[in-house]
């Protein structure tokens, strides 16, 4: 008892100067989580809401942990946003705390001193880190010798569900292996359900260890929630527009895609409201910034993708917008778990889409690893074979992001290891666990369902979120607008309207051309490489829209789509592509328009083409020919097999070369998508080479 007393007592005066105050107190649960790990050596899985202090808990450990002689905390930490919080948070704490990642590798050398030298007490590091070859190699076994707590932050990502964010977590389970006996291990997470809760603890007590499972109630009594139904994305934005300035304090816009983001941070800026756009495109020191300036209440809102997520911490962000619902309760509670962590009110509202389940589709499908590119990729690496991802990328027909994705499950798996110089088979016996991924892909269809019913429910919306995540404590909540009425207008004003109908009337992308030959190509018997040369290059080129646009992005899904019949384009398309080209500054009018063959569109491109051709007198010359048949393979591969398959197909007739030889200029190069972009590369050399002087590539759509 009095040995308890006492750490108690050291606790919470590390705890005291952690949070800069003398009167603070250890929540329901902090102490026995800590006093767990320090007295009882023990592994714990801590689900607490955001805002509750798991990041306290390991650090005072950590600390007490030191005062008697063990090793430095090694923490595992998903997102750089979350390091950086991490490391400040330490630093108050009189922590000395330092982190490894992508973007501070000119300080790698310094830490690793600091390390050796014992001068630092925690170190995060990325799941990915874990296994890169030389620091797996030369300091990862010393590391581990010496930690003396083992955090696995954001655990819920070791889960099932998680694969495709970070399949590094499944291997965490290695390494908890490999920790000398008695030496503490602690998994935090706010959101996780009773499956993915049995699914941690099975890791953690790898051995049979018993886990010390610490569970709280995970509603957030500070939290207004809400569900405005709107009929479309410009009655959205318009929304947004009209209130976003009454929303309490500053907060977060998240939108389902990137487009989504730029044009609605782009559209908010325009009519005056102060916010930034945070995506996975934004250049890392602008994330930084971004962040800091929302921190500073500089900006009234990030407008924000899933990449400001877990572990960004402002205790006073006031307000959480969607635009378009997460594919999950889940997810959501997660991201709406940003606010109303230091405040008594915190106002969340979901505007959900009618295109939502067409976007968690996409996502969904493009993630889940595919059996035969990686039995592809086996056969490749057999024998001892060390390959880089991109000569990979020149024998196995997958781009490059589902490449380095499907190499580390494969590794995870124990199939594949990443060695210096790239990529080498272990010889283990590896099958496809077809049971695991139809398992996860009923997951999220449940999940979805879910996330339907939120939006629909007549109940507390509080404690539906807390019961999707298992909370037995789940009540109603008597704040949200099912428990105590609308707290939100639904009215918009004209102004914003307009604004907002000509922010989704935009048209216009640019279609930057291919600079480079992929490398390789001579292993697949296509004689080129390095860049492309000036006389067989396109030029920019221009898509009416991208897929993931807001406004035009909505039609061109629905002309593009598998299920849609080819037919002529519409008038209005016509007209919207004419205003692209009206507002397309060339130096020189073209002087002809050439189509792109196609087998499932013929119609469609043909109309644009024709349709452009004769609203602007231009002539149309007809479409390329394919003396060699239709290209082999299929749209979605990478680059160097995409370049191969439609390598040397296209040819242009020899009434072609006549005209321009006779009429020199620019040609205009009209598809209906661009995707990889190659087939208009090629197609463009073909008439660059038959005398065209410049070729202006225009699709209807730009697949992102």
């Amino acid at each position: 008892m009095a040995e308890t007393t006492t750490l108690h007592q050291q606790a919470l005066a590390i705890l005291q100067t952690l949070v800069g105050r003398d009167d603070a107190v250890f929540h329901e649960g902090q102490f026995e989580a800590i006093e767990a790990l320090v007295n009882g050596g023990r592994r714990a899985l801590v689900v607490q809401r955001t805002g509750w202090g798991k990041s306290a808990v390991y650090f005072v450990a950590s600390l007490l942990l030191r005062s008697a002689g063990a090793g430095p905390t090694l923490i595992v930490s998903p997102l750089l946003a979350l390091m950086r919080d991490q490391v400040a948070a330490a630093g108050r704490a009189g922590v000395r705390a330092a982190a490894i990642n992508s973007a501070n590798q000119t300080e790698w050398q310094e830490i690793t001193a600091r390390l050796d030298a014992d001068e630092l007490d925690v170190l995060l590091v990325s799941p990915e880190r874990l296994n890169n070859p030389i620091f797996r190699e030369t300091q990862l076994p010393e590391l581990v010798r010496r930690t003396g707590l083992l955090v696995i932050d954001e655990a819920h990502c070791i889960s099932d569900w998680g694969h495709d964010f970070r399949p590094d977590y499944r291997r965490l389970r290695d390494l908890i292996t490999s920790l000398a006996a008695g030496v503490p291990v602690l998994a935090t997470t706010a959101t996780a359900n009773s499956r993915v809760v049995k699914d941690v603890e099975d890791q953690l007590g790898t051995d049979g260890t018993a886990v010390y499972t610490l569970r709280g109630e995970l509603a957030r009594k500070s939290l207004r929630l809400g569900v405005l139904r709107l009929p479309s994305p410009r009655s959205r934005l318009a929304w947004l527009l009209t209130h976003l300035g009454d929303l309490p304090g500053s907060g977060i816009i998240y939108t389902l895609t990137v487009s989504a983001a730029e044009d609605t941070a782009r559209l908010l800026r325009e009519n005056g409201h102060a916010v930034l756009a945070y995506t996975g495109r934004t250049d890392p020191s602008d994330r930084e910034a971004a962040e800091q300036s929302l921190k500073n209440n500089e900006v009234k809102a990030l407008v924000a993708t899933s990449a400001l997520g877990m572990g960004f911490d402002k205790p006073d962000l006031g307000f959480v917008v969607h635009l378009g619902a997460p594919s999950s309760p889940v997810a959501y509670y997660q991201q709406v778990g940003r606010a109303g962590r230091g405040t008594p009110n915190a106002d969340v509202l979901l505007l959900p889409g009618n295109e939502d389940r067409e976007i968690w589709e996409y996502f969904a499908t493009a993630s889940m690893p595919a059996e035969d590119k990686a039995q592809r990729i086996l056969e490749e690496l057999a024998g001892g074979t060390v390959l880089s991802t991109p000569a990979l990328e020149t024998r196995v027909d997958v781009r490059r992001s589902p490449l380095e994705l499907l190499l580390k499950v494969l590794d995870v798996d124990g199939a594949v290891q990443k060695v210096t110089g790239g990529w080498q088979a272990t010889g283990k016996p590896w099958t496809y666990d077809r049971e695991r991924y139809a398992r996860i892909s009923q997951a999220r269809v449940h999940e979805q369902n879910a996330m339907l019913n939120y939006e629909n429910t007549e109940n507390c919306r509080m404690e539906f979120l807390a019961a999707a995540l298992d909370d037995p404590a789940a009540t109603p909540c008597g704040r949200c607008d099912n428990c105590a009425g609308r707290w939100y207008s639904d009215e918009v004003s004209s102004g914003a309207s307009e604004s907002a109908g000509s922010a989704l009337g935009r048209v216009g992308v640019l279609l930057e051309p291919r600079g480079q030959w992929p490398s390789g190509m001579d292993k697949l018997g296509v004689p080129v490489k390095g860049r492309i040369p000036a006389d067989q290059q396109l030029s920019a080129g221009r898509a009416l829209a991208r897929m993931t646009d807001l406004g035009w992005g909505n039609r061109v899904r629905e002309l593009l789509a598998d299920s849609s019949p080819d037919a002529a384009l519409d008038p209005a398309a016509i007209q919207a592509c004419v205003r692209v080209l009206s507002e397309w500054s060339w130096d020189t009018r073209p002087v002809g328009v050439v189509s792109m063959p196609s087998r499932r569109r013929p119609l469609l491109i043909s109309s644009l083409a024709e349709g452009l051709a004769g609203v602007g007198r231009i002539p149309y010359l007809g479409a390329l020919q394919l003396p060699q048949g239709w290209p082999s393979g299929s749209s979605g591969g990478n680059s160097a097999f995409r370049l191969a398959a439609v390598w040397d197909r296209f040819a242009v007739p020899e009434e072609g070369h006549a005209w321009f030889a006779a009429t020199p200029g620019p040609v205009l190069l009209v598809d209906d998508l661009a995707d990889s972009r190659w087939s208009l590369t090629v197609a463009g050399r073909a008439l660059r080479q038959a005398g065209a002087q410049e070729v202006l590539p225009f699709v209807l759509a730009q697949k992102a």
